[in-house]
C-alpha cells in the first residue's frame, strides 16, 4: 500500500470515462420499473432505492420521509422528537449472540440513535405462526424485554395476530420507536464535507455472517456471534466528543457499510475514500468471507455505527467510541473527498483503486 500522504497518479482518460458513466447513472433518482417483487426489493442494495424512490416518496409526497434518515423529526408541544418503525423476519428467530426479539429492541433504538435521539419508548406488534411453540414464544417476550431494560426504553403499547401454519416463519415483529432529539445533535445526510474523516464503531460483517452460519447450509462452521445491541451509548460519547463536527450517522444494517457509504456519497455529491487495510474485520468473518466469496463491507451489522466527523475533532471521536463498551475496535477507514462526486472508492491492499458500488440483487439470506 503506497505511504499516506503520497500523491496519487492521474486517472487515465478510459478511467475518467467509466468513473463519468457511473457518476452520471448515480445522479438519476430511482425509479421503480418491476413487474413484480422479488428478495432483492429488501437486501438493502439498488433494487430497494428504486422502490422507495421511485414508488413510496411520490406516492406519499412527504418532504421528510424524501430525506431517507432512519428515523423523522416531528415537534409536538414543543418537544423535537423522531419515530421510527421496523419489521424484523430473520430466519431463524435464534442465533448465535441474539433472538429476533432482542434484534428488534435494538434496531429500532438503534434507528433513533442515528437520528440523534435518545430512545424513550416503544410499540410491539407481534406476529405468530399457527404451531409456534410456547416456549420459544416465552423465550422471545423475556428477550425482548430484557434488551428494552438494557436500552432504558418503555414498550408502551403493542398488537398480536396469529396467521395459519406456513404463512409467517415462526415469528415476525413489527415495531415503532420514540425518541427525543438530542440538542447537541446537528445531524443531516448531505452535510458532508472533503475532509471528514469516516469512523466505524467495531468489526463488521458479525451479524450477518452469523446468521448465514446459523442456518446450517452452507457446510461452514465459526465461533461468529451477532453483534446486536444499543447503540445510544456510542452517540452519547461522540455527541460529547465532537458535537456539531458530527455530520452524519448510520447504522450499517441491510447493505452493510458499503450501503451506508453509498448512501450518503449520493445524498452529499461528494466522494468517499475508503482503505481497505483499516476496515476492522475478525478473522472468523474475513476467513467465512473469503470461503464464500462474498465481501464483508457488504454484509449486515446490528451493533456497529459509521460516523462522519470533522477532521479536527476525528481524533477525540475515535476516542470517545473506544471507551464504549462495544466500541473498543473502533477504527478510521477512510476520508471524504471531491471527487469523483456521489462515488465511493477503496484503496486496495495493493495501492490501487477500485469502485464499490451498491450492492446488486439478494446474495445473501434475510438477516433482519
Amino acid at each position: 500500500m503506497a505511504a499516506e500522504g503520497a500523491a496519487a497518479a492521474p486517472p487515465t482518460d478510459r478511467e475518467e470515462k467509466i468513473l463519468g458513466i457511473i457518476e452520471n447513472a448515480r445522479a438519476k433518482r430511482g425509479k421503480f420499473r418491476d413487474s413484480h417483487i422479488t428478495m432483492s426489493h429488501g437486501a438493502g442494495g439498488k433494487a430497494t432505492q428504486s422502490l422507495i424512490e421511485g414508488l413510496l416518496v411520490p406516492a406519499f409526497a412527504s418532504q421528510t420521509l424524501a430525506a431517507m434518515d432512519d428515523a423523522g423529526a416531528i415537534s409536538v408541544g414543543g418537544l423535537d422528537l423522531a419515530m421510527t418503525t421496523d419489521s424484523f423476519v430473520v430466519k431463524p428467530i435464534r442465533f448465535p449472540g441474539g433472538s429476533i426479539g432482542e434484534l428488534a429492541v435494538n434496531g429500532t433504538v438503534n434507528d433513533l440513535a442515528m437520528a440523534g435521539a435518545r430512545p424513550l419508548a416503544l410499540s410491539l406488534s407481534l406476529i405468530l405462526e399457527e404451531g409456534l411453540a410456547a416456549d420459544d414464544l416465552k423465550a422471545e417476550v423475556e428477550a425482548i424485554a430484557a434488551a428494552a431494560r438494557e436500552a432504558e426504553v418503555e414498550i408502551v403499547t403493542g398488537d398480536t395476530k396469529v396467521v395459519e401454519r406456513g404463512h409467517a416463519d415462526s415469528l415476525y415483529i413489527c415495531t415503532t420507536g420514540v425518541g427525543r432529539r438530542d440538542p447537541r445533535a446537528q445531524l443531516s445526510p448531505s452535510a458532508l464535507r472533503p475532509g471528514d474523516r469516516v469512523l466505524v464503531s467495531g468489526p463488521v460483517g458479525e451479524h450477518g455472517t452469523a446468521i448465514m452460519l446459523a442456518r446450517g447450509e452452507l457446510g461452514l462452521e465459526a465461533e461468529i456471534e451477532s453483534d446486536t445491541r444499543s447503540l445510544w451509548p456510542h452517540v452519547d460519547a461522540l455527541l460529547d466528543a465532537a458535537g456539531p463536527s458530527l455530520r452524519c450517522l448510520r447504522d450499517a444494517t441491510r447493505g452493510g457499510v458499503a450501503s451506508v457509504l453509498n448512501e450518503l456519497a449520493r445524498a452529499s455529491s461528494v466522494a468517499i475514500l475508503v482503505r481497505e487495510a483499516d476496515v476492522p474485520v475478525s478473522p472468523a468473518v474475513a476467513g467465512a468471507s473469503e470461503l464464500l466469496g462474498i465481501d464483508p463491507l457488504y454484509v449486515a451489522n446490528e451493533g456497529k455505527l459509521v460516523a462522519f466527523v470533522a477532521p479536527e475533532d476525528a481524533e477525540g471521536a475515535l476516542a470517545a467510541l473506544r471507551a464504549v463498551p462495544g466500541g473498543e475496535g473502533a477504527a478510521d477507514i477512510g476520508e471524504v473527498r471531491t471527487e469523483p462526486p456521489g462515488m465511493v472508492l477503496v484503496t486496495t491492499g495493493f495501492g490501487g483503486k477500485r469502485v464499490m458500488d451498491q450492492l446488486v440483487g439478494d446474495p445473501l439470506p434475510r438477516i433482519c
